[in-house]
């Protein structure tokens, strides 16, 4: 009996010493196959493809890859499977086409492959065994932080599983860390060992990129995450003065029946759009007026402490605000500068009205008011200087037009300040042939980084355009408001 069960014990044994070498082997047949990218912030950017300079930065070897030929992933199924494949065995994705081919085949040479999983057609480099899907062995991660890998909409497909293979993809609507949530949460939460990368030439030099990332981890998010306005979200904004209903549907009712309609119109619009919807307000901060005033100014400027608790209520519901400025024969920038410490708050952004900037022999009504470029430009500075000294995010900067003289010399406005998002906001209403005809007036030789704005009107158009038909306008408008 004893003599029994020490042999029963011994085959277990035996089993066991088995069983832990398979295990054992199975392991060594996995290498940890990553490079140890160096800390900090910078672009893979060259002449080589996308997938090879993120294979490059990740891998210092790997036994195995995945090749794709042309269109291999077209199928959505294939697409998933290789997605997969790569993402848990941490090997490398590279398309083989005839322009790529030598960069691939130097790649493959530098990681030591010798087994690759072949999808679709590929011709030449045959020197590798092929292999399954399910028969890759993978690579082992390491235990070092996780590279954070930042990409654009548009990579190619096989750079993409590269770094999803290698590390955390996160994706941006425009190549910048600070164009969305995501971005800004994963810069913000990465330890200063973390590499950070970005593929693509559209995010600047190392210097560049690794300044905006500096930039996501200090700067206070706008409604809707990130701090870039556009195109991360579409805006839709009820437009009026606080306790005047005449100039407006925001002044129709209070400040928090104001937010939940404004809700239940980007809601509307958020079932048409595919970019988040943010719902806004644009508050008329000065009023033209009918009568000289003091001064002879012919606008009423609101106290900002009366737009406070609406600014501030707003922001706490994550409603964007843009105050908007009627400055009769005022300066646009003596305006805009009276209302600066509402302007550096994070989520409010400034409109100029130019039908209402009044000549000296002008009046409302009478004329249609106008302002030289030069003005714009010296009210954009300031503002943007505001964005600068007070760590802000981008702001809007909303130009309102309906007639080509509103804008003189409008080809000589400043629209490429990266602390402004500048809107050009078509004021037209009436039919739709009318409205659209104001529209494609207004497009004609539009400056470059300009985004489009859409004024809806509930009494004066005829009829007033639905969700579903001001998005169908081409371009499709970023900004929407109502009155």
């Amino acid at each position: 009996m004893t003599i029994r069960m020490i042999g029963a014990s011994i085959v277990c044994v035996m089993v066991g010493l088995f069983i832990s070498a398979s295990a054992g082997q199975a392991e060594t047949d996995r290498v940890l196959a990553f490079a140890d990218p160096r800390p900090g912030a910078a672009v893979l950017t060259g002449a080589e493809p996308d997938s090879v300079l993120v294979s490059r930065e990740f891998y210092s070897r790997s036994d195995e890859a995945i090749l794709l030929g042309p269109g291999a992933l077209d199928d959505p199924e294939t697409r998933q499977r290789v997605a997969t494949a790569a993402g848990e065995k941490h090997v490398p994705v590279l398309t083989v086409r005839p322009e790529t081919a030598h960069s691939v085949d130097e790649e493959l040479r530098r990681l030591g492959v010798q087994r690759a999983v072949r999808v679709g057609e590929i011709d030449g480099l045959d020197n590798r065994r092929s292999i399954d899907l399910e028969d890759l062995r993978g690579n082992l991660r390491p235990s070092a932080d996780e590279p954070i890998v930042m990409v654009a909409r548009g990579i190619p497909m096989d750079a993409m599983l590269t770094a999803r293979s290698a590390g955390r993809v996160v994706e941006v609507p425009v190549p910048d860390p600070r164009a969305g949530a995501d971005a800004v949460a994963a810069v913000s939460g990465a330890s200063s060992a973390t590499p950070i990368r970005a593929v693509g030439p559209g995010f600047g030099d190392d210097e560049t990129f690794a300044a905006r990332v500096d930039q996501a981890r200090r700067t206070p998010e706008l409604p809707g995450g990130g701090q870039i306005v556009f195109p991360g979200r579409r805006m839709v904004a009820l437009y009026g003065s606080p306790d005047a209903p005449a100039l407006g549907p925001l002044g129709r009712q209070g400040i928090e029946a104001s937010i939940d309609r404004v809700r239940r119109l980007a809601a509307d619009y958020q079932q048409v759009s595919a970019e988040p919807v943010v719902p806004a307000f644009e508050i008329i901060a000065t009023v033209a007026s009918s009568e000289p005033g003091e001064g002879s100014r012919y606008t009423n400027m609101i106290d900002p402490e009366v737009l406070r608790p609406w600014v501030e209520a707003a922001g706490r519901a994550g409603v964007y605000v843009t105050l908007d400025l009627q400055p009769g024969r005022m300066d646009f920038l003596a305006q805009a500068q009276r209302y600066a410490d509402l302007l550096a708050l994070p989520h409010v952004g400034l409109a100029l009205d130019p039908e209402w900037r009044l000549k000296p022999d002008q009046v409302h009504l009478t004329q249609i008011g106008s302002v030289e470029a030069d003005e714009v430009n010296r009210t954009s500075d300031w503002l943007a200087g505001l964005v600068r000294d007070r760590g802000l995010p981008q702001k809007l900067f909303v130009l309102h037009q309906f007639d080509a003289g509103m804008l003189a010399q409008r080809k000589n406005i400043v629209t490429d300040r990266p602390e402004l998002q500048v809107v050009l906001h078509a004021d037209g209403h009436g039919t739709p042939p009318v409205k659209m005809e104001t529209w494609r007036r207004l497009l004609h030789d539009l400056p470059a980084g300009v985004w489009m704005g859409w004024k809806n009107f509930y009494t004066e158009d005829k009829p007033t355009f639905s969700p579903a038909t001001t998005m169908a306008v081409a371009p499709t408008p970023w900004f929407v408001s109502y009155q």
